[in-house]
């Protein structure tokens, strides 16, 4: 039986908190419970690997629960950076709706520094595009140690002082031309 993408999370949830629950348990029985497991997280992970070996990057970093464990192996196939700035590229559409867009400026002990430059409204629009960003970075590229965004409000719009001037015909003084 397959899980679906929920249910994976679940259960990925769930041995979070039980291997928390191993803080609790005696010296022996901790140790021995931990060496069990990594032995198990060993093994598995060479069976990944070689896995991985005979099939497509691309087939294997657009399943999530496929992505994030091999992310967990070291065996993701895209690396750290192209994954952010995918994940960035993949927001364009909805930053651009709002008059923003973003890019990685760089890329720093696995901190991601965004500039996020423009954006139409209030500032509780200008918090939620950030949380987007922030989200999305999240989602595909679990490793990040964290996201810096750098927001810039964009430029004023300048109206050139001859589209102000009346049409052709306008008096110097501003006044319109007699008909």
């Amino acid at each position: 039986m397959r899980l679906t993408d929920a249910q994976a999370r679940e259960r990925a949830v769930r041995a979070e908190s039980l291997l928390e629950r191993l803080d609790s348990a005696d010296e022996a029985a901790r140790a021995l419970a931990l060496e069990a497991l990594q032995a198990v997280v060993e093994l598995y992970g060479e069976a990944l690997a070689r896995l991985a070996a005979h099939v497509p990057a691309a087939t294997l970093a657009a399943d999530e629960v496929v992505a994030h464990v091999l992310l967990l192996h070291g065996l993701h196939p895209i690396d750290l950076e192209a994954r952010v700035t995918g994940a960035l590229q993949g927001l364009r559409p909805v930053l651009a709706s709002h008059g923003a867009h973003a890019a990685l400026v760089s890329l720093d002990e696995a901190v991601a520094h965004v500039a996020m430059v423009g954006g139409r409204g209030c500032a509780s629009t200008t918090a939620a595009l950030r949380r987007t960003v922030e989200e999305a970075l999240q989602r595909a590229a679990p490793d990040l140690a964290g996201v810096q965004i750098e927001a810039t409000p964009p430029a004023p719009v300048l109206i050139p002082a001859e589209s102000l001037r009346l049409r052709a015909g306008a008096r110097g003084d501003g006044a319109p031309a007699p008909a």
